[in-house]
């Protein structure tokens, strides 16, 4: 009878310790840093989720925080690991074991400094010639969000004896960034700031990339799914759909292109994509049930209302 009991309470004890593990795959928490590439492919994730019946929460964070979110197990999946250029913030992480690298979502990516094809023909050509347009420039080099790696690889830049001694980076925002670009541009007035492929300044500004930054930009690039440890194999049907989630450059920028220049929700520029893109679900949800189990296919092709 005893160990009738034993056995029973031992049974109990692993039962309950098996919920928390399977109570965390009802829900699924994102970083999106705010970069409107990846705004785009974290609501295309978020709507595919739901549609599949998961809670999702979408938290607004730096790229540090993110990863020290990801590390302390808060964050569960990050879409934006651009490579090389987080390569510094990234590693300590991936080399502790929190961390872990799921799937690249997108290869072709550019991240370096850009400039109008005017100031190019001008001679601007390269990091080195940078400090010959000074006064042109008004001495400013425009960055994105504040503690970004981009950043602070630039402001490393302007100490001497560096190629862009005595400028100033300018940090604000993607948004802010691109608002003084647009000041600027039409005039044919000096700018240089960090761009970035997909994105629809390629199309809305005549660009030139410049060499000079590879040893902390690289060059043509990727971007990885990121998940915190010990994801993958306690929620096996959002990692095989995050695996399966592959994006393109024409994908993006079409997107990103209604989101920043006609103004439209994220959410409805990603839902008005996949419906004249509707066969980009049966690659997604290849393998992919419900949180209940069912097929996953026609689930989500409900919540697109296809």
């Amino acid at each position: 009878m005893t160990k009738f009991r034993d056995l029973t309470l031992a049974a109990s004890a692993l039962a309950l310790s098996a919920l928390p593990a399977f109570a965390a795959c009802d829900s699924v928490t994102f970083s999106d840093v705010g970069w409107t590439d990846i705004t785009t492919t974290t609501s295309a994730a978020k709507q595919v989720l739901e549609g599949l019946g998961y809670d999702v929460d979408v938290k607004l964070l730096s790229v540090p925080v993110t990863y020290a979110s990801m590390d302390s197990g808060d964050v569960d999946v990050f879409l934006g690991n651009w490579m090389p250029a987080q390569e510094g913030a990234i590693k300590p992480y991936l080399d502790k074991g929190t961390i872990e690298v799921l799937k690249t979502n997108l290869e072709g990516t550019q991240y370096t400094l850009a400039v109008p094809t005017y100031l190019y023909d001008k001679g601007l050509h390269s990091y080195a010639d940078i400090g010959k347009f000074k006064d042109e420039l008004d001495g400013k080099i425009y960055g994105i969000e504040p503690g970004n790696e981009g950043n602070g690889y630039l402001i490393s830049l302007t100490e001497a004896g560096k190629p862009l001694e005595g400028f100033e980076v300018v940090e604000s925002s993607e948004q802010g960034m691109l608002a003084q670009v647009s000041r600027l541009y039409p005039q044919e007035k000096g700018v240089v700031f960090l761009g970035w492929a997909p994105h629809p300044m390629n199309a809305q500004f005549d660009l030139k990339y410049l060499p000079g930054g590879e040893d902390f930009f690289g060059g043509a690039g990727i971007v990885q799914t990121v998940v915190k440890k010990g994801f993958a194999e306690s929620c096996p049907n959002v990692a095989k759909l995050l695996s399966n989630m592959t994006f393109s450059l024409p994908m993006e920028n079409e997107i990103m292109g209604k989101i920043l220049n006609d103004g439209e929700d994220p959410d409805k520029a990603v839902q008005a994509w996949v419906e004249k893109n509707p066969e980009v679900l049966d690659t997604w949800l290849a393998g992919v049930t419900t949180e209940g189990g069912e097929d996953g296919l026609p689930a989500v092709k409900e919540e697109f209302g296809l």
